[in-house]
């Protein structure tokens, strides 16, 4: 499965999802980071994004911070 390494900015205007020029990962997300509700908005963009299911998609290490590591499938 692909990792994607994604700095997450949240309480943004709108929610975004953009590859960086370094290959890493922009996900600006409207919810704030309080009760997990940041990481399920990420994860929903990153599924939205890549064409897959929901549960097909995972916060791999970072969930308490704003780097985060997320596999999506092949």
């Amino acid at each position: 499965m692909p990792i994607l390494q994604v700095k997450v900015k949240p309480s943004a205007r709108v929610s975004t999802l953009a590859r960086q020029d370094d290959g890493t990962w922009l996900a600006q997300l409207k919810s704030p980071p309080v009760d997990g509700k940041a990481n399920a908005e990420l994860l929903e963009l990153v599924a939205r994004t890549f064409r897959c299911a929901k549960s097909e998609v995972a916060i791999k290490s970072g969930a308490g911070g704003r780097f985060k590591r997320v596999t999506i499938p092949d």
